[in-house]
């Protein structure tokens, strides 16, 4: 949080000052980087570096398999259940922490697994169907890809807080001033490298994808089968960073050695002891291993509204665990925890269009898969940018400021999708020469859009790594993950109810014949667009008043 100081030392004139921001919000972010940073931001790159094969999956959804929309957003939500068992999970890497490595592996092998999946699915189809068929194998591959990324992101949370040192290169006490400026850079960074993952995916897909247009049927599956080889470098990248931290713990325990200092002196400042050890905490363990067996039964059964007990047994489940972890805390901190997890909840709780959206655009606006590659790489691109730009911003204020900003500009930035169903862009087109065009809008409004969902995440998990104690880092990150990552399996559902309410199918063609099997229907689409925006408006505002006037969320507390 900048300071009285910092204020004063503003330069005059325009070059001076865009200079001296230039320096605080970005040269700045460089000074503090640290060696010991970049173990976990392999991790978190190897999340963003997933996104590769996005645009890939929904081309191949559309054209291979039969999946309504409406199952495609369930399958989304079974795919983030995963991510609520962070809190065991969590638990779990504090206990064996001095193995967390075997968790890197073990999650590297299920994504591995995953994309093999794929490979298989594009390369022998005829022998994949033999065992199961292509819809079960795809639904299989979506399921443990979030298995094994949720296990990575797990660990690599908690290698956060290692990596910020407690004490400095000739075991002195750093000052708590020092380490919490530390714990907000680590977690900027560590949402620079998930962003920056996903530029280098947009950039190759935009390469890979060029003179798609051109091409037949044969000669795509080829280029879909080439990414989903690519794809195989993250696993490998989380694993580099596993053995990358390996060889830097070993130099600097050298290093300290060579000081003179002993065996568990070394141990102290390299962070490899704490105070106090973890002890097993069985709610968390037994409410998750039962959390595992009961959402498994439920998923399995064919008992209405599964999915909704499912999320409703995970939400009490967490909300008790967070309820306990915070005991300990301060009336006014733990306020302020709660209004910020709320208010963060709220915001990515909201539905979206689902997949119908996708395929309009494919369909109707004729996205090809070079373009939404060029969507991708300007909304990465930007988004990196952003989150230089409103580094101060998020640091100075309070969440709930930055959840109505955020807010407000999302649901405004959503207009161009629902006037394009309408016809809007035929009407710019006409009146600008052809140059307002569909494509046109969408690039500004991609350009427009894609700085906002990073921002809301970075002061929570800089709180959080910062307030989180030595021997529980992994479970209070786990926790409070959990629950903001039950919003978006709430955003999920909703997203399945409102394609229940508002059918939107596209076009399947046979694969043999190429004739029409079943017309596409986007009837109800611009409806859905609707809907999705105004509740996406409400929800979040509705929030952040209830937050404001039960338990407001201090500054202090939310940067």
């Amino acid at each position: 949080m900048a300071n009285g100081s910092d204020r004063q030392a503003v330069p005059h004139g325009i070059l001076p000052r865009a200079i001296h921001w230039f320096d605080r919000n970005v040269l700045d972010l460089g000074r503090q980087m640290r060696w010991s940073y970049v173990p976990p931001l392999m991790v978190y790159m190897a999340a963003g570096v997933s996104g590769l094969t996005g645009i890939v999956g929904t081309f191949f959804v559309k054209e291979y398999l039969g999946l309504s929309a409406e199952f495609l957003a369930a399958l989304s939500f079974w795919a983030m259940l995963p991510w609520t068992l962070k809190m065991p999970l969590g638990h779990l890497v504090d206990l064996i922490w001095r193995h967390k490595a075997g968790l890197i592996y073990l999650g590297a092998g299920l994504i591995a697994a995953s994309l093999m999946i794929m490979i298989g699915l594009l390369s022998d189809p005829a022998g994949m169907r033999e065992t199961l068929s292509a819809e079960t194998w795809y639904v299989l591959a979506v399921l443990l890809a979030p298995a094994g990324y949720v296990i990575q992101d797990t660990v690599a949370d908690a290698m956060t807080v290692e990596a910020v040192p407690r004490f400095d290169e000739q075991g002195r006490a750093r000052s708590e001033e020092d380490i919490r400026l530390s714990h907000t850079t680590m977690q900027t960074l560590g949402r620079v490298a998930i962003i920056g993952g996903t530029l280098l995916v947009a950039i190759a897909n935009v390469y890979l994808f060029a003179g798609v247009e051109s091409m037949g049927a044969a000669q795509k599956a080829a280029i879909y089968l080439q990414i989903y080889r690519l794809a195989l470098v993250i696993p490998l990248v989380s694993v580099l960073g596993v053995v990358m931290a390996a060889l830097m713990r070993a130099s600097a325990a050298r290093r300290l050695a060579a000081q003179g200092l002993e065996f568990d002196e070394i141990d102290r400042a390299l962070g490899l002891v704490v105070a106090e050890p973890t002890a097993p905490n069985p709610w968390i363990l037994g409410g998750g291993a039962a959390f595992v067996l009961f959402s498994l039964a439920m998923g399995l059964s064919a008992f209405p509204f599964n999915e909704e007990v499912v999320f409703a047994g995970s939400l009490a489940i967490v909300l008790f665990l967070m309820r306990r972890l915070t005991l300990d805390l301060p009336d006014g901190a733990r306020h302020s925890l709660y209004g910020t997890a709320l208010v963060i909840f709220a915001f990515r709780a909201m539905p979206s269009p689902g997949p119908g959206s996708s395929w309009w655009m494919i369909d109707v606006l004729g996205f090809d898969q070079q373009f939404l590659a060029q969507l991708s790489l300007i909304a990465s691109s930007l988004t990196l940018v952003g989150m230089f730009l409103f580094r101060r911003f998020m640091a100075e204020r309070p969440i709930t400021r930055i959840i109505v900003v955020l807010t407000i500009a999302s649901t405004v930035l959503f207009l161009p999708n629902i006037a394009m169903y309408y016809g809007f862009h035929h009407w710019t087109a006409a009146h600008t020469g052809g140059v307002v065009d569909a494509r046109f809008i969408a690039l500004v409004d991609t350009a427009l859009e894609s700085p906002l969902g990073q921002i809301a995440m970075i002061p929570m998990l800089a709180w959080i790594a910062n307030s989180a104690p030595a021997q529980l880092k992994a479970t209070y990150f786990a926790v409070m993950a959990a629950f903001t990552n039950l919003a978006l399996a709430l955003a999920q559902l909703l997203t399945k109810h409102l394609n229940a309410l508002f059918t939107v199918s596209r076009e399947l063609r046979d694969p043999v014949t190429g004739s029409v099997a079943a017309p596409a229907d986007y009837s109800e689409l611009g409806a859905l667009f609707i809907t999705v925006t105004v509740i996406g408006l409400l929800i979040p505002l509705l929030a952040v008043y209830l937050v404001e006037r039960r338990m407001p969320v201090s500054e202090s507390q939310a940067s």
